[in-house]
């Protein structure tokens, strides 16, 4: 007797370490989020992403333990030791679709309900004792019938695409990307590639214990198994998709374009598929389910720009496209009884619950989306003004910038730095032109920032180092202070 239950002691004990390295993994996931999401926005709101990416943790864990963890419904179930870094994970999905405009109060207000309410309510559908897991018993061979979603397509993508949508319709897009009376389409890019590349290659990793981790147990027999094939799954249903969003990409009506962004969130959209039954898959099923998922990708991506919703990360279509597809498809390739597998009526039942389900979750999430965010736009907290976008979040919002002018160092601006802080004006960082606290400063010739750093300084001090005019003299700035204009001259040659 004493045997047998020092043996499930030790069993217990392995299964909850499991689950809480699963855990970590996935929190680790937020890293990846939040150098993705810095990496593909400008330089001048670097510093206000990253700080809601680091409360998302907190936000979730706060909301979480307030509303969910005393919700008995909430806790019921098989994911509750996996619930909390799920619900971060949900609500960060919607900071990447409003990035660069959204107010930091909004932030708090919706990231706050969908972890401590949206949220929650569906995994008690799903994963814990409501409707959607108990199914329909039809009884004879048909028996029961349920929504199946193993790891989150639905659950937790779908429901923050849903969101994320939501949120990026009622915002509005960013100054630029969308040009009123044509079909000009503003280019805005990301201010580091390299950056976002980092959160990519750390979201693949997170992803593998994501789905893994959903097995809950490793101690009984074929657990090793079912992770092993969740993860094996994962990784060939984001290859293909990643080589399909690639070459969907190339061709001319898309892009014809070899990117690497797409690339990413083409893999990311195929392991969000995965999600629904990487641990009911044969491995050609996973390769097939990805190239649908980069076709998704890419579907959801047009409509997105087709309806001027501003997304800066393609959150919705990776989320939101990446989730549906894994949703629906794992009903046809189900290795046990999924219509291709078993032409039947069980079959067909079971795709008509994974819509119930899809319709259940979308329904759910739209209309507490719509009821936040309608709030929060009616009183005037959700959107920052259009002065501070121009000059972006980090230094009004937080007063710093991811990329302060002084901690460069460069020889050849030095001068210049000094001669500006002499001046009675403080200058942010900018995009597309220079930005003043005073708007009584104009500037005689504005120009296009394409500088590594996007800081006025560094592209006035490089076009005279690239000699305009050929003697190195120039006239940098022309300033007006409202009377006598004023000349700064930098005789410095580069």
């Amino acid at each position: 007797m004493s045997t047998n239950m020092d043996l499930q002691i030790i069993k217990t004990n392995i299964d909850q370490f499991f689950l809480v390295i699963m855990g970590m993994c996935i929190i680790f996931m937020q890293c990846g989020f939040a150098f993705l999401e810095a990496g593909a926005v400008r330089s001048k709101n670097v510093t206000n992403i990253l700080i809601k990416n680091v409360m998302d943790s907190f936000v979730s864990g706060i909301a979480y333990w307030i509303l969910a963890m005393h919700l008995p419904m909430a806790m019921a179930g098989k994911h509750r030791n996996l619930l909390y870094t799920f619900a971060a994970t949900a609500a960060t999905i919607v900071s990447g679709a409003v990035a660069e405009r959204c107010e930091f109060i909004a932030y708090f207000a919706y990231s706050f309900v969908i972890t401590g309410f949206i949220y929650p309510v569906v995994t008690h559908w799903a994963w814990g004792s409501g409707w959607l897991v108990d199914g329909h018993d039809y009884g004879g061979d048909i028996g029961q019938i349920a929504y199946q979603d193993f790891a989150g397509s639905g659950v937790v993508h779908v429901l923050g695409g849903v969101c994320a949508f939501i949120g990026a319709a009622l915002l509005g897009p960013r100054i630029g990307r969308f040009q009123k009376g044509s079909n000009v389409i503003g280019n805005l890019r990301g201010h580091s590639v390299p950056i976002a590349a980092l959160g990519g290659f750390i979201l693949f990793f997170g992803f593998l214990a994501f789905n893994g981790g959903s097995q809950l147990t490793i101690s009984s027999e074929g657990d090793g198994a079912a992770v092993a094939v969740s993860v094996v799954n994962t990784i060939i249903s984001a290859s293909f998709a990643a080589f399909g969003s690639l070459i969907i990409n190339r061709l001319h009506i898309f892009g014809n374009t070899w990117s690497l962004l797409v690339t990413i969130n083409g893999a990311l959209t195929g392991m969000v598929a995965a999600c629904a039954g990487c641990n009911q898959m044969h491995p050609w099923s996973a390769a097939v389910l990805g190239l649908f998922a980069a076709m998704s990708y890419t579907l959801w991506s047009t409509v997105m720009k087709k309806l001027n919703i501003d997304d800066p990360l393609d959150a919705v279509a990776v989320h939101f496209g990446g989730g549906i597809t894994g949703v629906v498809l794992i009903a046809f390739l189900d290795k046990d009884d999924g219509i291709l597998f078993n032409w039947d009526r069980k079959s067909g039942l079971k795709l008509g619950w994974q819509f119930a389900g899809l319709a259940a979750i979308i329904g759910w999430s739209a209309l507490f989306s719509l009821l936040v965010f309608g709030i929060l736009k009616c009183f005037g907290v959700l959107r920052v003004s259009r002065e501070i976008e121009d000059k972006g979040l980090d230094i009004p919002k937080h007063n710093e910038p991811a990329y302060p002018v002084e901690a460069y160092g460069h020889g050849h601006i030095e001068k210049l730095i000094q001669i500006l802080e002499t001046q009675p004006m403080v200058v942010t960082q900018g995009y597309t032109k220079m930005a003043y606290e005073n708007e009584s400063f104009t500037i005689e010739n504005e120009y296009q920032d394409k500088g590594v750093h996007e800081t006025p300084e560094t592209s006035a001090a490089v076009r005279i180092r690239n000699g305009t005019p050929p003697n190195g003299h120039r006239t940098i700035l022309t300033i007006s202070n409202g009377t006598t204009p004023s000349t700064v001259d930098d005789t410095t040659k580069m």
